[in-house]
């Protein structure tokens, strides 16, 4: 078993923002059986927040509460339906393919599956020069030593270059994700689940991998997980979504001692441990999610939640920030 005392953190993190989110907001079309518009699933609802340069922010919640779609929706996979993503001081946000090529480089994203994101019919050195083909001038001599310099870097020999995808384990297959992103020098990378499927040893390893990777080529990433043991170990901040909105955001020390919001309390009540004492034990999450597409007025935490009252279905509650390191969308929160 991991504990945090196996991870060296890396180096301090400053205040300056290399990536801010605003309003941002993703909206699926629900049709009916003749194709036409019925509503909309807003698996994204006006969420914001800013990522400093070099840190490690998590993004943790139930599956289908947006953890995803906004990793894709930032990475312009999916166009956004409204608001603004600030990366680097320019607006990628409404960019077309063709325009800030040069600096979506520079933000990359890696999949939850690494195996399903490289062609089984490629070898891993074809794989892992693709990306230099189209992005870069580079002759063919230096993209192969780039690539060479890259897969040392994430501790792969040399010769699993004439390998294909399905001849590596799924530990292996997760370097030469990140070793395919890392060809492009990028700044900030989004990581989709990526401890997901793996042996608690693997685990560890690549854990400590991405934060030796971090202070190698002093990159910032974007945590996305379910697994909140993880994400206490490595990530500086933390935030909660639910339902297409972050309800809780913070330092995430301060967010695991004292969860603030209701749902963030469930979240952790629900984390399995050997010995010792939750924070929550006596918080249970009960129900369903209501339908994404038909959500309840107000709160959409209200239906689930033991603290709602009256106030709750009249207004949706904003994000206050009267708690030091915490800010928590919640009317009654202490």
């Amino acid at each position: 078993m991991t504990t945090a005392e196996n991870f060296d953190q890396g180096p301090a993190v400053g205040d300056a923002r290399i990536l801010d989110v605003l309003g941002l907001a993703k909206y699926f079309p629900i049709r009916n059986v003749w194709k036409r518009r019925i509503g909309w699933l807003k698996a994204l609802d006006q969420v914001s927040f800013g990522v400093k340069r070099g840190e490690i922010l998590g993004i943790v919640g139930e599956s289908g509460c947006g953890k995803s779609t906004l990793g894709k929706t930032l990475m312009g996979i999916h166009p956004a339906t409204a608001g603004e993503i600030i990366f680097e001081g320019a607006d990628i946000a409404g960019a077309r393919p063709n325009q800030n090529r040069a600096l979506r480089r520079q933000l990359q994203y890696s999949y939850q599956d690494p195996g399903a994101s490289l062609d089984p019919r490629w070898k891993i050195g074809r794989s892992l020069q693709e990306p230099l083909v189209i992005h870069t001038n580079l002759s063919s001599a230096e993209r192969r030593q780039r690539v060479r310099d890259i897969l040392a870097a994430v501790g792969l020999p040399e010769g699993h270059l004439d390998l294909y995808p399905h001849e590596i384990s799924g530990g292996q297959q997760r370097r030469v994700g990140l070793a395919r992103i890392l060809t492009l020098q990028p700044s900030l990378i989004i990581l989709d689940e990526p401890t997901s499927g793996l042996d608690v040893s693997v685990q560890a390893t690549i854990l400590n991998l991405f934060l030796d990777l971090r202070k190698q080529f002093n990159l910032t990433y974007l945590f996305i997980s379910h697994d909140l043991s993880v994400v206490r170990m490595i990530c500086d901040r933390t935030a909660v979504m639910y339902l297409g909105k972050i309800v809780e955001f913070g330092a995430t020390e301060a967010l695991f001692a004292n969860p603030r919001h209701p749902y963030t309390r469930s979240l952790l009540s629900a984390i399995p441990e050997i010995g010792g004492r939750r924070i929550t034990d006596d918080f249970w999450l009960e129900g369903e999610p209501p339908n994404p597409g038909d959500l309840p007025s107000g709160c959409r935490f209200r239906t689930r939640c033991p603290m709602a009252r009256a106030e709750c279905a009249d207004a949706e509650p904003p994000l206050r920030s009267d708690w030091q390191d915490q800010d928590v969308a919640c009317f009654f929160a202490d």
